[in-house]
């Protein structure tokens, strides 16, 4: 089946690639090897080198790489040139502390010592949502601890796939230190079980992650998964409510409502329901649904023709269910979806316990901070939460007992080079980005010496 880049705001398809064959692969994963062993051999300073070079064309050609981006998969193009500066901070990030972050651990003298050594190659499955950022959190990391990557990116996004390749060819990367491989997902358990893959790192599905780990699992390959979201957005009695509303909306709607970590269960205490959900729905009603490229939109079309069916499907039988659909709940022109608000759902209609990826928020009302944690750690999912209060010792309560990965308080849920991401349960396991990440993809080796 060929790999179409389509442009989801006009329908317009934009370039048919071919799918590699298995020969062609095999050249990528050989050229991958024979590179390893230069590739480690580079000093720490060196590889760094070539991440800042990166980082440079990142910020000289974010307005380029945007358009490309909101191109392939419709995201507004101030975010898309918003994404690609923060591949480059996350490039300098790595560049200017990998070396502390790798260096060795003494335990016991200098003989008795903890090294960080890369693995080899290392395949990334990455999705088409982010689609520069979600592939240079993974390669920043990895190529500087000396790791080779492989890049099978979402079929939406063979352009900036391709792109990405480009950057770090550019950037000085030696042959074969990072390739993008143009291949469906029937490829996908062929390429892990491969001896010249090490390892293999996925964000996408709960479905895809369950696939992919058990193909890691039967090869003996690390593997580090992050997985779908449900987030929840906690709103206590003394949050600023104007604040919290203006946020959650931003939240919802980042990336067209298309992010794992985007907030979508709003749990809001009995005492300031009515102002939030008052003032939430205005701001939703307010936002200008229409051409990503237009400086002016706020939220552009969803990216494919099954996402749009699948969030429709989830919004009607949520309705169905008993839902009620405050704003929106329609299915719009094209690939939009107009931005939705649903109050009075059910516990187990989809829009209580699915990931929903697109611009629809489910409300919740409940009687108190109790009710209010209970709700919000009643998902499968453990990615992140967002937690509004003025108080420091409701902060610090929630902070400790929601089971996640990340908690933001007074804030929403983003990644950040400086600090691990990813979740519990069934949104994944190992890290991303921060120290945690570097460390996923390397050999912790104990190198204990005696002599005499």
């Amino acid at each position: 089946m060929a790999i179409v880049s389509m442009n989801p705001a006009t329908g317009e398809t934009l370039r048919v690639f071919s799918p590699s064959s298995w020969q062609v692969v095999d050249r990528q994963l050989a050229k991958a090897a024979l590179a390893f062993d230069g590739w480690r051999a580079w000093s720490m300073a060196d590889r760094a080198g070539v991440l800042r070079n990166a980082a440079e064309i990142f910020d000289s050609e974010k307005q380029a790489l945007g358009a490309l981006a909101t191109r392939e998969m419709g995201k507004i193009i101030g975010a898309a040139r918003d994404e690609i500066a923060k591949c480059a901070a996350g490039c300098r990030f790595y560049a200017d502390h990998a070396a502390r972050l790798l260096a060795p651990d003494v335990v016991d003298g200098p003989d008795q010592i903890v090294t960080y050594e890369p693995l080899g190659t290392v395949l990334a499955i990455m999705p088409w949502n982010f689609p520069f950022w979600q592939t240079v959190r993974f390669a920043a990391p990895a190529l500087v601890a000396g790791n080779i990557g492989v890049l099978k990116h979402s079929s939406n996004v063979p352009q900036c796939a391709l792109a990405l390749e480009d950057v770090f060819r550019r950037a000085g990367a030696p042959d074969g230190v990072f390739q993008s491989l143009l291949v469906g997902s029937d490829m996908v358990d062929q390429v892990i079980a491969d001896d010249r893959v090490a390892a293999v790192t996925l964000t996408g599905s709960e479905a895809a992650g369950r696939s992919v780990a058990a193909t890691a699992g039967r090869h003996l390959k690390k593997s580090v998964l992050e997985l779908g979201g449900s987030d929840p957005f906690v709103v206590l009695a003394s949050a600023d409510i104007e604040r919290a509303a203006a946020t959650a909306v931003k939240a919802r709607v980042v990336n067209n409502g298309q992010s794992c970590i985007a907030a979508k269960r709003f749990i809001v205490v009995d005492a300031v329901y009515e102002r939030f959900e008052r003032a939430f729905v205005e701001r939703m009603r307010a936002l200008r649904v229409g051409d990503p490229m237009d400086e002016g939109t706020d939220v552009g079309p969803l990216a494919t023709h099954a996402i749009r069916a699948d969030l429709a499907k989830q919004v009607a039988d949520s309705i169905a269910a008993g839902a009620r659909a405050l704003l929106g709940g329609q299915v719009g022109d094209g690939l939009f979806y107009p931005p939705t608000v649903l109050v009075d759902v059910p516990a187990r209609a989809p829009a209580a316990c699915q990931e929903l990826f697109g611009p629809v928020a489910a409300l919740f009302r409940v009687a108190d901070q109790d009710a209010a944690l209970a709700l919000a750690n009643d998902t499968p999912f453990g990615l992140g939460a967002s937690v509004w209060t003025s108080d420091p010792a409701e902060a610090r309560r929630f902070a400790a007992a929601i089971n996640v990965g990340s908690v933001f308080v007074n804030d929403m849920v983003a990644s950040d080079p400086r600090f691990p991401f990813g979740g519990v349960k069934r949104s994944g396991y190992g890290r991303e980005l921060g120290m945690h990440g570097l460390r996923e993809f390397v050999n912790v080796k104990t190198i204990r010496m005696t002599f005499g």
